[in-house]
């Protein structure tokens, strides 16, 4: 009987030399190893880089900065590459270590059966080096280098993607994926706006505050608000006369009370800025004659019909509080801010500045005096209506005012009715440019 330990056996089977070929698939192993490191790395360092970093990238000299945003730009196809160039090195390394192994560790030709010993090292060695050097350790260096990574590793992707067979592999897999998730997505449940509202509506009566309602209504209508619908019309909107004097300035600032003020050239169309009243701390003792439009910052704009949850992300993204808006033709329509937009959720944020509720009268149970430069959303908030029936129709008028003008096609004059659905119109004060005062009174 042969008393030999598995241990021993192994270092008697072990070749004493090997030939040039085992030498060079050595080194082309290590290679393999180093690009799967790198392929795999790069995974993690382009999915997590930060705004800053895309920033970074686009201010860049580097001539790959340019290649880098249009990779990023299209991220279902730099992962498909990303994942179809790993698995090819990884199944390459895959089938080489086994070579070497059967170099290092040859099967013995007399042993009949499975050498589970044997097979336990060859996959247990190749699964622990694949893992160690070709995942962990890459992912972990690229999510502290992330930047360093993807300028090293853009070009190599950007022409892997590039060559066949690649390219068509990395074309049949996004093209495949988008037809599973379209065909995904007609089996999934389509809940519409008016389900989840009647959802909430079932939730009165369990025991929610009249807050929390309010909150849960605010987040289901989020995404169908426009910013005109939330905005302050340039009729109300404080700006700045980029011609005034310093002194002029700050009188004007104090009076109003706000912290960024919109700053025009001539005339409110054109607004070249923002400034930004903790800009002048610094120069509070200055001349009479200081040059304060010089601190101004770049303005923002945005359409009248951007829906207010993606202003919200650019505000995040830029780091903005105000933006201006402007409509189809290119003239500011007025300004909005992130106080105002996070009012559609949260209700009413009020300071020692802002007035204390909006503007309006109650004359008994059910009628009401409004300004006809009120919003046609805090109409809704008074007359306690979801104003549905005024949204399809209203066309671009966001005021009362506004709305009568646009359903009569005039301006309506004093004590002129428009009735609309179970409400009377009744026109208190108007005059050529615009109705003043509205009288409303429910049916």
């Amino acid at each position: 009987m042969d008393d030999t330990d598995p241990l021993s056996s192994i270092l008697l089977s072990i070749p004493p030399d090997f030939g040039m070929s085992f030498w060079i698939s050595i080194l082309v192993l290590i290679l393999l190893l180093v690009t799967s490191a790198l392929v795999s790395g790069s995974e993690v360092a382009f999915f997590s880089l930060t705004p800053e970093d895309k920033e970074e990238i686009r201010d860049s000299a580097d001539p790959a900065a340019e290649t880098s945003l249009r990779l990023l730009n299209n991220p279902k196809g730099l992962l498909a590459t990303i994942l179809i160039a790993n698995n090819f090195v990884n199944v390459a390394i895959v089938i080489l270590s086994s070579y070497i192994f059967s170099q290092i560790y040859p099967v013995n030709p007399n042993f009949i059966g499975v050498d589970y010993l044997r097979t336990t090292i060859e996959i247990g060695g190749i699964t622990f080096v694949l893992l160690l050097i070709g995942e962990v350790i890459p992912k972990v260096y690229a999510n502290r280098n992330s930047l360093k990574l993807v300028r090293l590793m853009t070009t190599p992707l950007n022409v892997v993607g590039k060559i066949p067979p690649f390219s068509w592999l990395r074309m049949f897999l996004v093209n495949g994926t988008d037809i599973i998730l379209k065909y995904a997505r007609k089996r999934q449940i389509d809940v519409s706006t008016d389900d989840l509202e009647n959802a909430i509506a079932l939730t009165r009566e369990e025991h929610t505050t009249a807050d929390e309602q309010r909150i849960l209504e605010g987040i289901v209508n989020f995404g169908n608000t426009d910013v005109r619908q939330v905005m302050r019309s340039r009729v109300d909107t404080i700006a700045i006369n980029e011609e005034l004097s310093y002194e002029e300035v700050m009188k004007l600032i104090l009076n109003s009370g706000y912290s960024r003020i919109p700053v025009f050239k001539d005339t409110f169309d054109n607004v070249t800025g923002i400034l930004f009243v903790k800009d002048l701390l610094a120069h509070l003792n200055a001349p009479a004659d200081f040059e304060w439009n010089a601190i101004i910052r770049q303005p923002f704009f945005v359409p009248e019909n951007k829906k207010i949850d993606d202003l919200l992300k650019e505000f995040q993204e830029k780091k903005m509080h105000m933006a201006v808006v402007v409509d189809e033709y290119g003239g500011s329509s007025g300004v909005v801010t992130l106080e105002d937009v996070l009012e559609e959720i949260i209700g009413e944020i009020t300071d020692e500045f802002d007035d204390e509720d909006i503007v309006y009268t109650k004359l008994d149970d059910s009628t009401y005096l409004f300004e006809g430069k009120t919003s046609l959303v805090d109409m809704y908030k008074v007359l306690e209506i979801d104003g549905k029936a005024f949204e399809e129709v209203k066309g671009e008028s966001d005021s009362i005012g506004g709305f009568l003008i646009e359903q009569s096609g005039r301006i309506l004059r004093n004590n002129e009715i428009y009735i609309f659905e179970n409400f009377k119109f009744v026109v208190e004060s108007s005059d050529k440019k615009r109705v003043k005062t509205i009288k409303i009174i429910k049916q």
